[in-house]
């Protein structure tokens, strides 16, 4: 049976509201709305990195989760600036962006339907509009149509879009990451996507190597297993056959300007996953 919100969704909402309240300035990214999309578990949650916020695995956790989003976040900024108007956010989860764009974006969450319903009665509790210019499209990424999930909730695939694709990945087949790749290969030519991805064994440092034997057995425990991994290169080659370029492709480190990484706190970057930038 489908949770109505994943463990998985609810733990990146829990690293992204306590990092404004665990680690030092510079804050990497702020999510005001992370807090109240927690909504009863928030304390739970949040009590948790205040007591230990400094064990490697809560830290390295943090610094993924406002890695991925700060970068993302900046790159839409950049698409939009160039006259993108779609966001596509694959497997959304939790995500507020919608409920706090200061954009000319219109936003398409792409998620399962119970996730969905979960999220928007989060949203309603914590008395938060749904406005406008955010539309649902509800999918199974391992059985359900992506694209006619979006043509269903008003996406033009004739206008170029910005695809977000987060926390995802790596735990779909690879079957179903090329299925959904498939589907984004058809979007307008000026679309852009922007993916994390988790790198295989030999790739990952210490610490991400640490944190993946504490946080991939639990995963596998609680129904969401690791499944799919990837050097750079095979990223890059992936994406090619879709008929995406990669625009970049950063560790943790160079995901974001180095004024960030001067932390008097216990963030820093692991080599555990990386984040691509592709265009058509």
């Amino acid at each position: 049976m489908h949770s109505e919100i994943s463990q998985t969704a609810l733990t990146a909402a829990a690293a992204r509201a306590a990092h404004p309240l665990v680690d030092a300035e510079p804050r990497i990214f702020t999510d005001p709305l992370a807090t109240p999309l927690l909504g009863a578990q928030a304390e739970e949650f949040l009590r948790y990195h205040r007591e230990h916020g400094a064990h490697p695995i809560l830290a390295a956790a943090r610094a993924q989760v406002v890695i991925r989003s700060r970068y993302t976040e900046d790159r839409l900024a950049e698409a939009v600036r160039s006259g993108v108007t779609q966001y596509v956010l694959l497997g959304a989860g939790l995500d507020s962006f919608a409920y706090r764009n200061p954009l000319p974006v219109h936003v398409f969450e792409v998620d399962h339907p119970a996730t969905q319903e979960g999220k928007r009665a989060r949203l309603a509790a914590a008395g938060t509009p749904v406005p406008d210019t955010v539309s649902y499209a509800p999918v199974d990424f391992e059985a359900g149509s992506l694209t006619a999930s979006l043509r269903a909730a008003g996406f033009d695939p004739a206008r170029p879009a910005f695809v977000a694709w987060l926390g995802v990945t790596v735990y779909l087949t690879p079957g179903s990451i090329r299925r959904t790749l498939a589907a984004l290969g058809t979007f307008a030519p000026g679309s852009q996507l922007v993916a994390d991805y988790l790198v295989p064994e030999s790739l990952r440092d210490e610490t991400g190597r640490a944190y993946a034997r504490g946080v991939g057995g639990v995963a596998a425990e609680r129904g969401e297993p690791w499944l799919s991994f990837f050097a750079p290169g095979e990223m890059a080659a992936l994406l090619s056959e879709y008929g995406f370029r990669v625009l970049d492709d950063a560790g943790q480190r160079e995901a974001i300007v180095p004024g960030l990484w001067r932390r008097t706190d216990s963030l820093s970057p692991s080599s555990l996953s990386r984040l691509v930038h592709a265009g058509r």
